[in-house]
């Protein structure tokens, strides 16, 4: 029973986030936002094509490497850029922008879409645990059930009934993943604008 009516609730969830003009098959709470885009983030100088190429360089590609992994703190991130926009111009500053996102935003893409992928197995185990209640309900108004297949189908139950159950929490962390992703973009390009000329 408690299954019928949490699957009815992810049904009545899907019907909202149709409505509200989301992706109806995104599990998270958190808006879907596909993409990241520099003019999002940035409100320093336009990159062009030599500041695309600057982007590319050996000092910058390697700080930007440094900056974009989580377990740098951003507070020592941000001591790095400052330590960096120091002795860079504005066109350095850009391009370190753009590496920085060059890193983040396919990471956090993928991560984007294997949730959707996840969101999709979880449905579909959804309703191979219904079809499974469905048919121990069957087998057991049998004339004369067969009760070791029924014990195998309840097997069975319980077995996709923990894989869902362990998946759903988990999923609370693999959907704050992306919007720590965003953050942590947003607070690097707030650094790197400080440092602009």
């Amino acid at each position: 029973m408690k299954f019928l009516i949490f699957a009815m609730s992810l049904a009545a969830t899907g019907v909202a986030h149709a409505e509200s003009g989301t992706d109806p098959d995104w599990p998270c709470i958190q808006r879907k936002q596909p993409h990241l885009s520099l003019g999002q983030m940035w409100t320093g100088p336009e990159p062009d094509d030599a500041v695309r190429e600057l982007a590319r360089s050996p000092d910058i590609a390697h700080l930007a490497d440094r900056l974009e992994q989580r377990r740098l703190p951003i507070d020592q991130a941000t001591a790095e850029i400052g330590t960096f926009a120091a002795q860079a111009d504005n066109a350095k500053l850009t391009a370190l922008m753009v590496a920085v996102l060059d890193r983040i935003e396919p990471q956090r893409s993928a991560l984007i879409s294997g949730i959707a992928r996840y969101g999709h197995k979880q449905v579909d185990l959804a309703k191979r645990i219904e079809d499974h209640r469905a048919k121990m309900a069957e087998m057991e108004k049998a004339p004369s059930p067969d009760f070791d297949a029924i014990d195998e189908q309840e097997k069975q139950l319980d077995w996709d009934m923990r894989i869902f159950q362990d998946r759903q929490q988990s999923l609370t962390y693999v959907c704050e993943t992306p919007v720590i992703l965003e953050q942590r973009v947003f607070a690097l390009a707030r650094a790197i604008q400080a440092g602009l000329k």
